[in-house]
């Protein structure tokens, strides 16, 4: 049986995200991103590592913990936090105090701008951080090319510019300044360049456009072609930049982020803790259901046991959705922007989890993965047993011609092939689905009857009421109506049809339930077409041998047989023929091809 450690390698999702290792002493000994949890992870256990610092590590690990994200950048930023936070052993390039760079509009009468690596809570704002400093550079660049502004940091309060007691410097005289120190420049004219700076630093480019193409255009009719070149590719290098992170905002601070997913017999639940704009901790867990516990009761005791657990001070938590937790604690549900996306990271990490879980427990208890299946399925579909055993139905046929019908049939959820079968339709002329599944179902459970084999708990029927109705038929004339659960499923919008009920059923398009639902109809189409194909393609070949002249069935199996398809016996030399069905019949075929050359 695999470790606990193997299965948890084995079941790490593809997504990027940060992992931390713990030792046995349960403390953190590396922090490392990704771009695949999976790859990177699985990277330091089978691989030779040269290097004895790294095989180390590796003989120390006991534990893994995962943090799911967005993207590389968000992985990159929270490997800096969590460094930062518990400077682990082995962790080396990024324990020292410096971070990423940040871009402040300075909370001040005519506001500066510029690159900092230190947040300081003075009602300034700030935009990042960046991974790149050079698209730092790139972006105060352009926007020094775009819009003057000051860079002293003289108090321009009014008083003090009414008194003059302040002159221009070599910044005005270049053309870099406005002068706002001695009056030159109004503050409502500074506070639009202000926010026009602001719109670009959020990645929103659109108000500015023309402005950046009549500076272009300008500069291309005063023949400064190298300045317009200039600003065109400091355009082309921001375009790709990332205005800002979900893992990381300012004006979020000091928050605890619950959220949870459940099944029938458990919760799964998250918490994400935000300390001065940071994810510094995340911690999920399984909740084992004892009585029909809703999530809000679940998240409720998780919250409480969470905040004592890791001794959590924060006043406010953000939720999915509303819960009681006391009147000291400020309860927030995000509708949009950065707290939403916080919130929904929180259940995306959640719900990996969960399928981590059910990895684990398909490889150690198979038993009990299949039954929390066939539990979900038989509440999600409404029947008296737990479909073990289930029977899919579907027709196959062009314009009535080589009508077949294809049953497969699912055992644990998983397709049982061995037990598929092919039916060609015998009583039914011309192109008439309801009547061949009706044949084909009476026909199917006919002979398992007859047989005395076990019969399915369910079957499902390719298509709408009209299909379902038909097989209804079948199990009315074998008295097994009532007897074996029956659904039709149609296509164009997963469709659940049950007898005699005219409302269909929708289940969730992320359910389990629907997608064995979907597995099966999708098989029964493979399996069916597959069947129809052969037989038409055999069916062509045939008739046109057919009509040679005197040439019968013996004849033609026996030159199928040599030359695989009619294609290659009409290629055949007259003594190749010769060898495969005699002289006269030789002859014959020869000349039939010749005359239709001719």
């Amino acid at each position: 049986m695999p470790t606990s450690l193997e299965l948890q390698i084995k079941t790490l999702p593809n997504s990027p995200g940060v992992y931390q290792y713990f030792d046995k002493d349960d403390t953190i000994i590396y922090v490392g991103k990704a771009k695949s949890l999976k790859k990177r992870v699985s990277s330091y256990f089978t691989k030779n590592h040269e290097n004895g610092k790294t095989r180390v590590l590796v003989k120390k690990i006991v534990r893994i913990e995962h943090v799911v994200v967005d993207t590389e950048t968000d992985a990159l930023l929270l490997e800096n936090n969590l460094i930062k936070k518990y400077k682990p052993r082995y962790n080396v390039l990024l324990k020292d105090d410096k971070t990423y760079p940040w871009i402040c509009i300075k909370k001040e009468r005519f506001p500066r701008i510029f690159s900092t690596r230190r947040v300081v809570k003075d009602g300034s704002e700030y935009f990042g951080p960046y991974t790149n400093v050079r698209t730092v550079h790139a972006l105060l660049d352009l926007i020094k090319e775009l819009y003057p502004l000051r860079t002293c940091n003289y108090d321009l309060s009014q008083e003090k510019i009414d008194a003059d007691k302040y002159k221009v410097c070599l910044e005005y005289h270049l053309g870099n300044c406005k002068g706002p120190c001695e009056g030159y420049q109004t503050e409502e004219s500074y506070l639009e360049d202000i926010r026009a700076i602001r719109n670009i630093i959020k990645g929103n480019f659109k108000e500015s456009l023309q402005q950046f193409e009549k500076i272009m255009l300008d500069f291309a009719a005063d023949m400064r072609f190298e300045e317009a070149q200039k600003i065109k590719e400091k355009l082309a290098s921001l375009q790709n930049y990332q205005a800002k992170s979900t893992i990381v905002n300012p004006s979020i601070n000091n928050v605890d982020v619950f959220s949870i997913i459940s099944d029938e017999s458990h919760g799964y639940a998250n918490f994400l803790k935000i300390m001065n704009g940071s994810i510094v901790q995340s911690y999920t867990t399984e909740i084992k259901k004892k009585l029909e516990e809703t999530d809000k009761e679940l998240l409720e005791l998780f919250i409480i046991e969470t905040r004592q657990r890791f001794h959590s001070l924060s006043r406010e938590i953000f939720v999915p959705f509303k819960v009681n937790v006391g009147n000291d604690i400020k309860v927030t549900i995000p509708k949009l922007g950065d707290k939403k996306r916080i919130v929904e990271l929180s259940e995306r990490n959640a719900k990996f989890y969960r399928q981590e879980q059910f990895k684990q427990i398909k490889i150690v208890d198979p038993d009990r993965h299949v039954k929390r299946i066939m539990t979900q399925m038989q509440k999600d579909l409404r029947l008296g047993k737990e479909p073990r055993h289930i029977e899919c139905f579907d027709n196959s046929n062009i314009q009535g011609t080589n009508p077949v019908a294809a049953c497969v049939v699912f055992k644990d959820g998983k397709p049982s092939k061995k037990d598929y079968r092919h039916f060609n339709i015998k009583t039914v002329e011309g192109p008439d689905d309801f009547a061949s599944m009706e044949e084909v179902v009476y026909r199917r459970y006919k002979r398992l009857l007859d047989e005395e084999q076990p019969l399915p708990q369910l079957i499902v029927i390719d298509g709408g009421k009209g299909q379902l109705s038909s097989a209804l038929k079948s199990l009315d004339a074998l008295g097994l109506r009532g007897k074996i659960a029956i659904i039709g499923i149609a296509k164009r919008l997963e469709e659940i049809f049950y007898p005699g009920d005219p409302v269909p059923l929708y289940l969730d398009k992320k359910s389990e339930t629907l997608k064995i639902i979907q597995y099966l109809r999708n098989e029964a189409h493979r399996f069916g077409i597959t069947f129809h194909r052969n037989k038409r393609s055999k069916s062509a070949i045939q008739s046109e041998l057919e009509q040679i002249p005197d040439i019968g069935k013996q004849t033609i199996t026996n030159l199928l047989r040599k030359f695989k398809s009619a294609k290659r016996v009409k290629a055949a030399t007259l003594e190749e023929l010769k060898e495969v069905v005699g002289n006269a019949r030789a002859q014959k075929i020869y000349k039939h091809y010749q005359k239709k050359e001719e």
